[in-house]
């Protein structure tokens, strides 16, 4: 069913005489077998139905209802779980990774845990406790997964860090940074210095319990940071909602001031930026400057941004300005401004400075590879490039049988905790999944060239 990457890499590289893009036509989809193809087409019609998306839980506990508990999963694992899900034990998450393996590509883990902003059902500290020990599991499995020579500066894995402190924290760190006066008492040195020594940190504003869960909140962030610099993996932190992300990238600048040092082998830790946000640009240009300033490596995942009816919403509701972008042509034009920004950082500080290209748009890849072209950026060096399990397969085989390095997020678990979570993505991508009718189109001409009995 599949071929060697090496075979097709050594054929399929951009020309030496100059730069040619890459052929996203779905040929590529000749190294997946009949079966996977019929499913990807079949989950992703579903999952363009805005219904099954808006009442996906409501769906399911009915499913359950009426085929009972067994016949339920079983469709659900042959299906939605099956196309997006690596697995629920080490064994199935390490053959999917192998699959994923020949096809050129590479896995970036993903702990299907969170928690929802203002959420009362999961407090206190032992539910923390718990995600820590699941991410400290998933470095593991990161690092097991990908034993294989020359791959020890290549793995990646997501860390959501509202699995380890709570949005309350978030957002009322968030109000402080606002604040001109706080910005010593929380300034990323301070805050460094606490994850590293321990020190019994303390705000002014909190109370006693608040500050006890920011103590502990930042000596699992420290956890998890220093034990997967010993196994050598580079934690993603992904974007949420523009009300906790000032918070989040303050803990990330804390956490970077510590492990993104060149020496280290930097960046360890990287944050991601959502060109969806009109100040992304700004900051990500503040933030590359600053390292660049502080002699610290930087790593940056650009994803165009996946919460825009929420904060649209919450916008409306709290009476403040939008804080997206109108459009998305504008968030387009603000994805390629980001874009050439960190492309143009690559190609001057080298290893130093690392990019994720997170991007199912056809347009955003072919400015990426061809910019690398331009600037000498070499294929598999310090950009590499991001898609979802299960979704844009057309683009993320391409890339890697041109030689490319292309990481498909994978999320992985029991179906009880990956269900709820995958609906939650879904209606976060509703753009995304409604936009995947080239990949069906794709899909179905594969499909009924086979069936014909053309090559």
């Amino acid at each position: 069913m599949f071929r060697t990457c090496g075979g097709l890499r050594a054929r399929a590289g951009p020309s030496a005489g100059g730069w040619q893009p890459l052929n996203f036509d779905g040929g590529a989809f000749n190294l997946k077998g009949t079966g996977e193809l019929l499913r990807a087409l079949l989950v992703l019609r579903l999952c363009a139905w805005p219904p099954l998306v808006t009442h996906g839980l409501t769906l399911q506990v009915w499913s359950r209802r009426l085929l009972g508990s067994w016949l339920s999963r079983a469709l659900l694992r042959g299906s939605i779980y099956g196309q997006f899900v690596a697995g629920e034990t080490a064994g199935e998450v390490e053959g999917c990774v192998q699959q994923l393996q020949r096809l050129c590509l590479r896995p970036l883990l993903a702990v299907p845990t969170e928690e929802e902003p203002d959420s009362a059902a999961k407090t206190g500290e032992a539910w923390y406790e718990g995600n820590l020990h699941a991410m400290l599991r998933c470095v593991d499995l990161s690092r097991g997964l990908l034993e294989t020579p020359g791959s020890a500066d290549h793995v990646l894995m997501q860390l959501k860090m509202t699995a380890l402190t709570s949005t309350w924290l978030c957002k009322a760190l968030t109000s402080l940074v606002r604040d001109p006066r706080a910005s010593l008492e929380l300034s990323p040195e301070r805050l460094a210095e606490a994850m590293d020594s321990g020190q019994d940190l303390q705000v002014s504003c909190f109370k006693a319990e608040q500050n006890h869960h920011l103590r502990a909140s930042l000596s699992r962030l420290h956890q998890v940071a220093q034990y997967a610099r010993t196994q050598r993996v580079r934690l993603l932190v992904d974007a949420e909602y523009a009300s906790l992300n000032p918070a989040l990238s303050l803990l990330v600048a804390a956490l970077a001031m510590r492990w993104n040092s060149p020496r280290e082998g930097g960046p360890w830790v990287w944050n991601t930026y959502q060109a969806y946000l009109k100040d992304t640009h700004e900051r990500l240009k503040q933030d590359a400057e600053a390292a660049d300033k502080a002699g610290l490596a930087f790593g940056v995942k650009l994803v165009r941004g996946a919460y825009l009816d929420k904060e649209r919403k919450e916008a409306r509701l709290q009476r403040t300005e939008d804080p997206t972008q109108p459009d998305y042509e504008a968030t387009s034009q603000s994805y390629s401004r980001c874009l050439e920004l960190m492309l143009t950082h690559v190609s001057r500080r080298g290893p130093v400075c690392h990019l994720m290209v997170a991007s199912h748009n056809e347009d955003s890849i072919h400015q990426a590879t061809k910019r690398m072209w331009e600037l000498g950026i070499p294929l598999d060096g310090p950009v590499c490039f991001g898609q979802l399990l299960g979704m844009c397969d057309h683009v993320s085989l391409a890339l890697g049988q041109a030689g490319y390095a292309v990481y498909k997020s994978i999320p992985y678990g029991s179906l009880e905790e990956v269900i709820p979570y995958l609906i939650r993505r879904a209606q976060e991508n509703r753009s995304v999944l409604q936009g995947a009718r080239r990949e069906q189109k794709l899909l179905s001409q594969e499909l009924w060239g086979r069936l014909l009995g053309r090559a």
